[in-house]
């Protein structure tokens, strides 16, 4: 396959989980506002949503103050936001455009329809008037295309680079989402998260030490008024509140949702899932030269699939997820330079 398709189709696919996932973090907090909540909470939480996707800058340098509105139209409408769900629709239509001979009917008609809906819709008061709405619908179309292409396509190079496209997105967002929500979710000044508290009361021999020795992966606990609220958002995002009940039926624990969206293979938003559908759709594209990139790949597929959480909380949680993000992103510039245009 030349180069330039493999380029398009790979893009085509991150750029449409782009916006479901951008949906998904909009949505959930675009609920939980309107629940009761501590003042400055609102504002952490859309201020995490734009920290996700490192916004921020580009955000204030177009508006003066933070507010749900804002980060609504910043990340929803602004074309300008290159990971807005406008600009992630756009540029999956034209990557799809510019293919348009190597998909099938069903899946070009899908992508373009998506666009001319979308572009339609917020063009109205639609997502003024039922936010929440427009969100599912966004998620729906994503889920979608990814049957369509499924369904329809050639079990070829083709569909492999649209699948090495949707699960590097969906790992690389997952592990943000977990590293905003664990790490950075102000409630409390000066309290430690939970999962932090706990590793460091264990100590590195095992010993207790005293909880005051603030780690630098410390991170404001959650207030437990709203625990239960923040922890079903956080796997509401991911449609993994029905699985988490099903799979631990008990209370939501902080350590058993990071076990669930981390090592759980049979979970199809976890790292370990997405990184186990690399391996197998990099080995079927394999040439002479993406040798490494396969090896790097499985090595971090390994490393989940016989991972522990026990061992990565008392590692850190942040500094584990910052290490996947490098690993992962790496992973994203070795495929572009084995396979890409970009190269």
């Amino acid at each position: 396959m030349l180069s330039r398709t493999a380029d398009h189709l790979f893009w085509m696919a991150r750029y449409m989980e782009r916006a479901e996932n951008t949906a998904r973090m909009l949505d959930v907090n675009y609920q939980t506002s309107m629940l009761p909540e501590r003042s400055g909470s609102a504002e952490a939480a859309w201020s995490a949503v734009l920290g996700i996707s490192e916004l921020h800058d580009i955000y204030f340098s177009r508006h003066r103050s933070l507010t749900s509105e804002g980060v609504m139209h910043f990340m929803v409408r602004d074309t300008a936001n290159y990971s807005s769900i406008a600009s992630c629709l756009s540029a999956a239509r034209e990557n799809a455009r510019a293919v348009r001979s190597v998909l099938t009917t069903e899946l070009w008609e899908t992508t373009n329809q998506t666009w001319l809906e979308f572009s339609r819709m917020i063009t109205s008061d639609a997502l003024e008037r039922d936010p929440s709405a427009v969100f599912e619908w966004v998620k729906f179309r994503s889920h979608l295309s990814r049957g369509v292409a499924v369904g329809t396509m050639l079990q070829d190079e083709a569909l492999h680079f649209i699948r090495l496209g949707t699960f590097l997105e969906r790992a690389d967002n997952t592990a943000r989402l977990l590293d905003v929500k664990f790490h950075g979710h102000p409630n409390v000044d000066g309290a430690l998260h939970p999962l932090e508290a706990a590793r460091i009361a264990r100590g590195s021999q095992g010993s207790a030490i005293p909880v005051a020795a603030k780690s630098v992966d410390a991170a404001p606990v959650i207030a437990p008024e709203t625990d239960f609220y923040h922890w079903s958002a956080l796997l509401r995002s991911v449609s993994a509140f029905e699985i988490y009940r099903r799979v631990y039926s008990s209370v939501i624990l902080p350590e058993k949702v990071a076990e669930l969206l981390i090592l759980r293979p049979d979970m199809p938003r976890s790292l370990a899932a997405c990184t186990a559908e690399l391996v197998n759709n990099l080995a079927q594209v394999a040439n002479q030269q993406s040798g490494d990139t396969l090896r790097r790949a499985g090595r971090l597929s390994s490393d989940l699939q016989y991972g522990r959480i026990d061992e990565i909380l008392d590692d850190g949680l942040h500094a584990y997820l910052t290490r996947f993000l490098n690993r992962i992103n790496d992973i994203g510039d070795r495929i572009a330079k084995d396979f890409l245009a970009a190269a």
